[in-house]
């Protein structure tokens, strides 16, 4: 048989995916303290680089503090606090204190999903009005008048699918003056509201466009954490718990925290300019979830909090295809769906990336940005955390501290940036 050049392809696609099959069974399917950073490719003194910069920024009071946990191949290499949890009691910030993570939650609700979908309880291009009967007859917002918030809208050309809200193409955004003004949190609530009743009173609401045309990133995951209730016959943080918490022996990861782990909260810190002070946050809802209120709210979206340590296992789970301590959450083939574009040519920021199905995918033009590799996962919280899981590198990061604004944006990324300018092997 005379070779062709599409041989060659074919031949190097299949040594890749033996490879990934391979990567994936060689995991680790628990997170341990590496005996040596060098084995993992690291350079101490490199690593030693974070520790002056963070130090810096807690001097500098840019932040109250930061913890971060950097693992490759189930090994820790690094995991250290900075600063102050409590900045007027000086109270020191530990590695293992708990962060309300926001917009990390997303992940996990979509991981939710997505077992759900394995089991064949759903499927991703149903109908949300199948689980939430709200959303059927969906409409389009045309005209709003923002004094009294009186509006038209017209018929949507097809109702929203779960595909749509786990890439934020639905057209259900954040901070609208119509869900406000319906009582629907945009992030979590101290009031005695529950998501399933909370999302159908959504479905009655107009869309901002036809879905799936747009990247509208909103209120789409705590949709998706009403159906799981529905779907799952469980409620949604039952659900979580016995599904991925236990299994993940993710220990203090959960919507509330009881009263032994309030002083494992860290507080919320606010600085809107360089030149204003940091000070506590003053919103008593903001600063005091997920320990008080009615307990009750169970936002996908936005309503969980962790620990670094906790959420380094949950993606450590993903790049092991699905597997940790010896249970298979999900399948490898699925996690290669969820990290597969799924927006097509729709842009969703600046940088270039896509998005798949609860993750955003480093693209060629979005590691001509910063260091990482094309494929890589990540995304963020509100509160100022970030997180990243590079499957060709075999490397996850988590970094957090508790600021809403901060003054200084970006100290995240030079976490990640640190990160990789040690990375020598």
């Amino acid at each position: 048989m005379k070779f062709k050049p599409e041989h060659g392809r074919q031949a190097v696609a299949l040594l890749l995916t033996l490879v990934a099959v391979g990567a994936f069974a060689q995991q680790p399917q628990a997170i341990t303290p590496a005996k040596s950073v060098e084995s993992l490719g690291f350079s101490p003194e490199r690593l030693a680089r974070i520790d002056a910069v963070m130090q810096q920024h807690v001097d500098q009071r840019h932040l109250p503090g930061a913890m971060m946990i950097l693992v490759r191949r189930g090994q820790i290499v690094y995991q250290k606090a900075f600063g102050y949890s409590d900045v007027e009691a000086k109270t020191p910030l530990r590695v293992d204190d708990i962060f309300r993570i926001m917009s990390m939650s997303k992940a996990i609700t979509s991981v939710a999903v997505m077992m759900l979908y394995e089991e064949g309880k759903l499927r991703l291009d149903d109908p949300v009005s199948k689980y939430l009967p709200s959303f059927k007859n969906p409409k389009i917002l045309a005209h709003l008048n923002l004094t009294d918030t009186t509006y038209s809208a017209v018929p949507a050309k097809k109702e929203v699918t779960l595909r749509q809200l786990l890439t934020h193409t639905a057209g259900f955004p954040y901070s609208h003056p119509l869900y406000k003004k319906a009582g629907i949190p945009d992030f979590f609530s101290v009031e005695p509201k529950r998501i399933t009743e909370t999302m159908s009173a959504l479905g009655a609401l107009p869309l901002l466009h036809e879905p799936g045309e747009k990247y509208t990133y909103g209120l789409n995951t705590d949709v998706l954490g009403a159906v799981v209730e529905v779907a799952s016959g469980m409620r949604f943080g039952e659900f979580l718990q016995k599904r991925i918490f236990s299994p993940l022996s993710m220990n203090d990861t959960g919507f509330y925290q009881p009263d032994a782990k309030k002083s494992r909260l860290m507080h919320l810190y606010t600085q809107r300019s360089p030149d204003a002070p940091m000070t506590r946050h003053p919103d008593f809802a903001e600063e005091n979830y997920p320990v008080a209120g009615a307990k009750t709210y169970e936002s996908g979206g936005a309503g969980l909090s962790s620990t670094v340590q906790d959420y380094a296992k949950f993606l450590q789970m993903l790049l092991n295809g699905g597997k940790f301590n010896n249970r298979q959450l999900l399948g490898r083939k699925t996690i290669e769906l969820m990290t597969t574009n799924q927006i097509g040519d729709l842009e969703m920021g600046s940088a270039g990336n896509k998005f798949g199905l609860g993750f955003e995918i480093t693209t060629e033009r979005g590691h001509a940005a910063e260091p990482g590799s094309v494929g890589a996962l990540r995304w963020g919280g509100r509160n100022y955390s970030d997180y990243w899981w590079d499957p060709k590198e075999g490397l996850l990061g988590v970094w957090t501290t508790q600021m809403l604004p901060s003054a200084y944006p970006g100290i995240d990324k030079q976490f990640k940036q640190l990160a990789y300018q040690a990375l020598v092997d």
